[in-house]
């Protein structure tokens, strides 16, 4: 099918993308330490037009990570503003016309230079923001339109990026503005000695830019880009992840209620968008598991819940992941049924009785004795088991109260439940106490040509069942598993969870496979 040009963007195409978002990011995180991975979610936000917050102490560079994503797009436009409690929205949006307000009667404001005019945006302290700032911004977020008098304002903003040293205050009106900030991150002091020796002595203007012209992103390419991550695929196996991870998320709430999760449907929709701009920005045609990790930065309301998202996260991607796209565990039991089937059908139960030595108090064999030719009737278990054919050992012998009276040189007899022992230079035969039990076997048959047939056709379904799902599972591994360690936006330290769960699946399949070749082979050769 024959796309629009503006939408086609070829697999080459894809690949030399993702290379230049690798530089783009080094550039844009080059000279910082320890802010290489908020860097990144900051630029994969500004692609898909989404917003951040970033929760740190005063200096640890939450600013300058914003002034530093301007230099992503070419002839960016920036506005940065520190919230106060007394800050009014002409300060943030543009003082109101006056021209127009005394000859034209319409209320308007300026905005060039302001927050509707620019590409990246940075509020500090946003949530000193009062009433009117936040539903204003609201409607920025929700609908990329600023309200303008009577005129409804398109805005280019990519990226509107927030901060503060607190969360939102609880009981106040700001839970619509934070359920709208879709990356959340905590910013942190800089924690290794090295990068904190190095940050104190290296000079350099962070605030420069260090992008080269040739990575920065035009406006062109922004729109063309939107409208390629759109046509990402989300395979099942991602939205059974996510589905799995909102249940749990949900049981989480009830059993610690005063530590819920609050993830409403809109995030939701926005979070598979962001992950649409991930595996496209990646050059991918398709999001993947690795992908899903993004979430951990997108479902907290506080820290605090980050840990317990994480172990969601990677217990369900460890333990589930691939297969909860693949009818996996119903192969399992058809193939399951099916064996029993067969087995039932080729096989008869045939009962007899066998004679076993008797076993006293879980310790003793008991002799028949015909003579009373020496002392003791009992011997151990364990020495009788030791003793062989052809070699006389010493074997300990015992009474009914359990004292050893004699010690005799013995061998086993030539059949299993005979003793054979040396008194007064004589040998003396004598045989073990003994009893029946049932045995029960399977004997195997032949099915007739007929089931034969039917089994046949049983087969054939269930094993392209199980071939497809092989294929579709090898067809969803990237062309190599460095793909996953070099992700752009998530630790390479996940990928193992991924790979091992991909294998893991896989080994069971191809187990699956092996098990009904094996069953048609039985039932066709009679030796099912």
């Amino acid at each position: 099918m024959t796309q629009e040009p503006h939408t086609l963007i070829s697999a080459e195409e894809r690949l030399q993308l993702a290379e230049r978002m690798r530089q783009l990011a080094e550039q844009l995180s080059s000279g910082l330490f320890e802010r290489d991975e908020v860097m990144r979610l900051c630029l994969l936000a500004a692609v898909a037009g989404e917003s951040v917050f970033l929760l740190g102490p005063p200096g640890v560079g939450k600013s300058l990570i914003a002034r530093r994503l301007k230099f992503a797009f070419r002839d960016a436009r920036s506005f940065e503003y520190l919230m106060t409690r007394f800050s009014t929205p002409d300060e943030v949006f543009g003082p109101i016309s006056i021209r127009k307000l005394k000859d034209e009667d319409r209320y308007e404001r300026l905005t060039e230079r302001y927050m509707p005019d620019a590409s990246v945006v940075f509020l500090d302290e946003i949530w000193k923001a009062g009433s009117s700032i936040q539903n204003a911004l609201l409607t920025v977020l929700n609908e990329k339109v600023f309200r303008n008098g009577q005129q409804e304002l398109p805005v280019a903003i990519r990226a509107l990026i927030t901060a503060s040293n607190e969360l939102p205050p609880q009981g106040e009106s700001h839970a619509p503005l934070w359920d709208r900030l879709l990356i959340r991150y905590e910013v942190e002091g800089i924690r290794d000695a090295r990068n904190f020796t190095r940050m104190i002595t290296e000079n350099g203007d962070l605030y420069s830019d260090p992008v080269h012209p040739s990575l920065k992103i035009s406006d062109e390419e922004w729109e063309r880009w939107n409208t390629a991550i759109d046509t990402v695929q989300v395979p099942e196996e991602v939205i059974a992840a996510l589905s799995m991870v909102r249940q749990r998320i949900e049981r989480h709430n009830e059993k610690h209620p005063a530590q819920a999760v609050n993830v409403y449907d809109r995030r939701w929709k926005k979070i598979v968008r962001l992950l649409r701009t991930s595996a496209f920005l990646n050059g991918r045609s398709a999001v993947d598991l690795m992908d899903l990790f993004l979430i951990l930065h997108c479902l907290w309301d506080v820290p605090t819940h980050i840990e317990a998202l994480r172990e969601i996260v990677v217990r369900t991607i460890r333990e589930h992941g691939y297969s909860l796209a693949l009818p996996l565990g119903m192969l399992e039991r058809e193939a399951e049924a099916f064996e029993r089937e067969v087995e039932n059908e080729t096989t008869v139960e045939q009962v007899d009785d066998e004679e076993v030595i008797t076993v006293i108090d879980d310790t003793w064999y008991q002799l028949v004795k015909t003579d009373a030719q020496f002392e003791g009737i009992y011997v151990r278990v364990a020495d009788f088991n030791r003793l062989t054919v052809d070699e006389p050992q010493v074997l300990n012998l015992y009474d009914q109260q359990g004292k050893l009276v004699n010690r005799l040189s013995s061998t086993k007899g030539r059949d299993a439940f005979t003793l054979s022992v040396e008194h007064n230079s004589r040998s003396y035969s004598y045989r073990l106490l003994t009893h029946k039990r049932e045995r029960r076997k399977r004997i195997r048959r032949k099915a007739h040509e007929i089931v034969v047939k039917h089994w046949n056709t049983r087969y054939d379904a269930l094993h392209g069942d199980v071939a497809k799902a092989l294929h579709d599972l090898r067809a969803s591994k990237p062309g190599h598993w460095d793909a996953f360690e070099q992700h752009l936006f998530t630790n390479k330290r996940l990928a193992p969870f991924v790979k091992a769960n991909h294998e893991e699946v896989t080994a069971r399949l191809e187990k699956l496979e092996l098990r009904l070749q094996k069953l048609r082979y039985g039932y066709e050769h009679g030796e099912a």
